[in-house]
Formats: structure tokens, sequence, C-alpha cells
């Protein structure tokens, strides 16, 4: 029987650090629909959704061709987005593609998928490492630690991981924003109702899973992606488009 999943794509149009982030244009499109197409070539239009609070948003959407699912406004997180979305959608595998995500590899995706099938128990959320023209201080950009298994063991907008030796070379390593849970997962997540201490602090939600005692599994990807995070990251997703020729 083959394993039926679906894409949701989390759009809030009140970010707190880049509040119309969703729709701000990149190359003359909405950053939302350029998330939607990349998307479109894996799943399809029929297993493709995004889940918003804003009609702005909606609309956007709709007019681009794509399905919508209207969600609180008080969603945490895009994972209880998407969680809340999930509730009105029958699957066995729920993506979650970040909307801030406009250059991420459609290969990534299916690569999540497949892993998410290989380990249901598992949460799976990609990685790869922090390319040249990223700063890995950058506090926007979430390093992973992974162990012997490829299971998650922090994730953090610190420098990690540390060392005490001053001249030590580290290949540091970040989160590539695709997820792959199951609904009972998503429920338990969506179920908390807050966030955990340590989620709090990092303003990280993966690390919600830790304290519900649910394992990571990370992925490796070549996404040689960027997410945009502020205003000048547009400038960078564009120059990556260009370059792959994803106009």
């Amino acid at each position: 029987m083959k394993t039926k999943f679906v894409i949701i794509v989390p759009a809030r149009f009140g970010s707190s650090r880049y509040r119309g982030k969703p729709l701000v244009k990149i190359l003359g499109k909405e950053m939302v629909i350029r998330v939607a197409d990349i998307c479109k070539k894996v799943s399809g239009l029929k297993n493709l959704f995004v889940a918003t609070d804003s009609k702005k948003i909606a609309k956007v959407v709709s007019d681009n061709g794509y399905k919508y699912l209207m969600t609180s406004s008080r969603c945490l997180t895009g994972t209880d987005r998407v969680a809340e979305a999930a509730m009105k959608i029958k699957s066995d595998i729920y993506i979650n593609v970040q909307g801030d995500e406009p250059t991420i590899n459609p290969v990534d995706i299916k690569k999540v998928i497949s892993a998410k099938i290989k380990f249901p128990n598992h949460v799976i959320c990609g990685y790869d490492k922090v390319h040249g023209f990223e700063n890995p201080k950058n506090i926007n950009l979430p390093k992973v630690v992974v162990n012997s298994k490829s299971e998650l063991i922090y994730i953090s907008r610190a420098l990690v991981p540390g060392t005490k030796k001053e001249n030590q070379k580290i290949s540091y390593n970040k989160q590539v924003c695709i997820y792959a849970f199951n609904k009972i997962q998503l429920k338990k997540f969506y179920l908390y109702k807050k966030k955990s201490n340590t989620e709090k602090i990092e303003d990280i939600e993966i690390l919600r899973f830790f304290d519900l005692n649910i394992k990571v599994k990370m992925i490796k990807l070549n996404s040689n992606s960027v997410a945009v995070d502020e205003l000048k990251d547009v400038k960078k997703a564009e120059k990556i488009i260009l370059k792959k020729k994803l106009v």
C-alpha cells in the first residue's frame, strides 16, 4: 500500500522579525508562491496546502491556483500551524516546508519523505553544512549537533558544538526547515499548548520534541539554500535563484 503524504506550508503574516514576510516579492513573485511552486513539483496540487492566519495571504495563494487552510492567529509556531491544519486532512505523513525557504531543492523534500517512510517513529528534519556564503555566528541560523545514529542531540542559535581549543577548526551544520511528522506526533506537539523552556529560550520549535520524548532523525541534505529571515536575505535568495535558473 502506497504511503500518502501531504505538504503543508505554514505562512504567518505577523512575523515578529519580518511582518508580512510570506508576501515579500522575490524577483517579482511572492515568496509563499515561490515555495508552493517548488513543493508542487513533489506533491502536485492535490496534496499541497498553505496554512495561514491571513486573508491577504489566502487571497494571493488562491489567486495563484493553490489551496489554503485558515488557521488560528494564536498558533505558537509554524509546526503548531501545520498541526492545526493536519486535523482537517487525512494523510499518513505530513511534510512541513517553511514558507521562508524560496530556494529549497525539491530533491531534498523527497529525501525527507523517504526518511519518514523508513523511520516512521521519528520526527524527520533536514540539515546541511554551513556554506561559505553564510556566517555560522548568525543567530538566525540554527546550528545542529547529531549523534552517530543521525539523531538530534541539540540545536542552537549559538555556535555548537563548542570547543575549549582556540585554534580547533569546526565544521558547523545548520538546520534546513523541512520536517516530516505523523498525525500522532503533531497532535502531541500541539496539545502541549506552550513552548518548552528550552524552545522558548532558543526560539526553535523542534526543541519541544525533546520534552515530548520523541526522537528526531536528521537527514543530510545538499540544499545550498537560504532562508529569508531578514530583508537583506531577499537579495541572497534572488542571487541563488538566478544562479540556479529557478526563475
